[in-house]
């Protein structure tokens, strides 16, 4: 019997081809425009994926692009499932998505009861601990290259910081630390040529995934015989109704901050640096009141960036949605960059105004049960970093064109060469 999706027509603007993801963002929104005019819940044809090797022989998916949409389907997780097939974009072995999607790929209850005992770790006191670790971590970091004059700037600042706070928090020794970077840059670069080199995909995610089980598992195991003040020992001795976390938990866990928590928050970094280079008034506005305007800042700095592009949910029920009707096990893909220039909800989507009051933006999830539990994490990072940058760098400035991260998921930037005064 032939099902509602194979009778359906693919969309002619196709936004599932790989020459697609490998335009430039700019580029990308203008076809994202198109859609959110004519067709903003739109069937496109299956995407290919790397680590399947083929397409996941579904008929299709539904392309959301508008901003309430996305919001729509964030908050209404008792019709859109992320444990159904999981959040990625493209389609991913069962295995893969146990071992590094955490409470991203959980429904409720098993979501709220996992992200009850992670967030019962981050008491005050331990935020507080933390959020002095950030500080300290960006002021050295920005101390390492003040007397160079030039750097690639993803490298030398905004790659460091994100990571260097997780292993702190975890607790991973610093002997281990460069190979937790690799194995995180690793994972987000999976369907990026370069990355993978002379290997595969699937063999690329797969060793990242191991190499970080490995070093978080190491810890686990020293921490059950000797806990120390950090998060894996607040991790293991969670408990709340009597519940505890597993080892594969706590894992997959740390695989889920390495990815989220790192490439997040470093790719708004990149991407914040060449947005105030080439707007030094609002760079000047931001550093006469720092304390008072950066938070509002910082919701601009994530808009613009949006360094998570897409994740997916699946239907279990019928639901209307942008005028067209998504049926049981349709697949349903957010297109959160699109969603952050959506001229619907903001005023001039794609002028970069961290003067502009703080509008309703999807760049932490959509809101809804998922809304990233980091988020403010990775705001005292942002907030720390930037500080640091043109307080002891006041005239740095990006130079030249960056080099993209090709990828349906990061919106990255894999290298960018900066300037300033050597001091």
């Amino acid at each position: 019997m032939t099902s509602v999706a194979e009778n359906r027509t693919h969309h002619p603007i196709d936004i599932s081809a790989d020459e697609f993801w490998r335009l430039t963002p700019d580029a990308r929104e203008q076809t994202f425009a198109r859609l959110r005019a004519e067709a903003p819940v739109s069937w496109q044809r299956p995407i290919y994926s790397p680590i399947m090797g083929g397409d996941d022989g579904s008929p299709g998916y539904w392309a959301v692009v508008r901003a309430a949409d996305i919001t729509t389907v964030s908050r209404r997780a008792d019709v859109f499932s992320s444990a159904s097939g999981g959040v990625t974009f493209e389609e991913m072995p069962e295995e893969i998505l146990e071992m590094a999607s955490s409470i991203l790929t959980m429904d409720d209850p098993r979501h709220h009861q996992i992200r009850k005992l992670i967030s019962s770790t981050f008491t005050p006191k331990r935020v507080k601990l933390i959020e002095e670790q950030i500080a300290n971590q960006a002021r050295l970091i920005v101390e390492s290259i003040k007397d160079k004059g030039e750097a690639e700037f993803v490298h030398a600042v905004s790659a460091r910081l994100p990571l260097w706070t997780i292993s702190e928090m975890i607790g991973i020794p610093e002997d281990r630390r460069q190979e937790v970077v690799a194995a995180a840059n690793a994972m987000i670069g999976w369907g990026d040529d370069e990355t993978i080199a002379d290997s595969d995909s699937a063999t690329v995610m797969l060793n990242g995934i191991v190499a970080l089980h490995g070093a978080c598992q190491d810890v686990i195991d020293e921490r059950r015989e000797t806990p120390q003040n950090d998060l894996i020992s607040a991790l293991i001795a969670a408990e709340v109704d009597g519940q505890h976390l597993t080892d594969d938990e706590i894992r997959a866990f740390f695989v889920l901050l390495c990815v989220a928590g790192n490439d997040t928050t470093k790719q708004t970094t990149t991407h914040t640096l060449r947005a105030l280079t080439e707007h030094p008034d609002q760079r000047d506005w931001l550093f006469e009141d720092y304390d008072t305007r950066i938070g509002g800042a910082i919701e601009e700095f994530v808009r613009w960036a949006t360094p998570v592009m897409t994740f997916r949910r699946t239907a279990l029920e019928r639901f209307e949605l942008g005028g067209s009707v998504i049926e049981p096990g349709d697949k349903v893909a957010l297109f959160y960059s699109s969603g952050n220039r959506d001229e619907a909800t903001i005023d001039r989507p794609r002028e970069f105004d961290i003067t502009r009051k703080p509008g309703p933006h999807v760049a932490f999830g959509g809101g809804g049960p998922h809304y990233c539990l980091g988020s403010h994490l990775a705001k005292a990072q942002l907030r720390s970093i930037f500080r640091e940058i043109y307080t002891q760098l006041p005239d740095i400035r990006a130079v030249g064109e960056p080099k993209y991260l090709v990828s349906t998921f990061i919106n990255g930037i894999q290298e960018q060469r900066c300037e300033f005064t050597p001091r």
